[in-house]
């Protein structure tokens, strides 16, 4: 069984005991289903308490999001919250480069954050080409070593909750996993149009 990324590094370090199927981790889990239900129970907590108890309704910041991640995953991994210092890549796919994370997190937090949110009075066109170019880029980047799918998609929530929309609907992504993931392909040239699509799908309500 191949593993979720290919990495090399201090970051790549395995559970001793998992077959190098579960990180390195502060609780000793060797079992990814074991993993994966503490990260959902985890995630659940951290998305009442920014969604619920403590929703930012000012402009969202770089610094946002790394609390979001250390919240999340503090009690589990040493560097939740932390750049990744190590190159990952999905699928063959290879993402930014460790050593330009900083560099594009500054980038990201002025010219995608300090863009596009607030979201608040945002129509539904530009709450979707908000949603769609800050994910499209957070995804680009991927800025931690584990976990930017979820955080992507709670800072994508709390955009769409600025706005006075609910939550998004993301089963249509995972059904459509290959377009979505072209649709992230796409953007390296700074074409938004097909992830746009899937964001205009994730809003829709009965």
């Amino acid at each position: 069984m191949t593993t979720r990324y290919d990495v090399a590094g201090v970051q790549g370090m395995f559970e001793p005991g998992s077959d190098e199927l579960v990180l390195a981790n502060k609780l000793g889990i060797v079992d990814p289903s074991d993993m994966d239900e503490a990260e959902l129970v985890l995630l659940q907590k951290l998305y009442e308490s920014v969604l619920q108890e403590h929703l930012p309704t000012g402009r969202l910041t770089a610094h946002h999001l790394k609390v979001w991640h250390r919240r999340w995953l503090g009690n589990v991994y040493a560097w939740a919250g932390q750049l990744r210092y190590v190159n990952v890549s999905k699928d063959g796919f290879p993402f930014a480069p460790a050593a330009q994370l900083s560099r594009l997190m500054a980038a990201f937090d002025r010219e995608q954050l300090g863009r596009y949110t607030p979201c608040t009075g945002f129509d539904s066109q530009e709450l979707t080409r908000a949603i769609a170019v800050t994910h499209v880029e957070f995804i680009l980047m991927h800025p931690f070593r584990e976990g930017n799918g979820r955080i992507s998609r709670l800072l994508a929530d709390v955009m769409a909750v600025q706005a006075g929309h609910g939550p998004l609907d993301y089963s249509s992504w995972e059904t459509n996993k290959s377009d979505y993931v072209s649709a992230i392909q796409l953007g390296l040239g700074h074409n938004y149009e097909p992830m746009m699509h899937w964001v205009t799908r994730a809003l829709e309500t009965d």
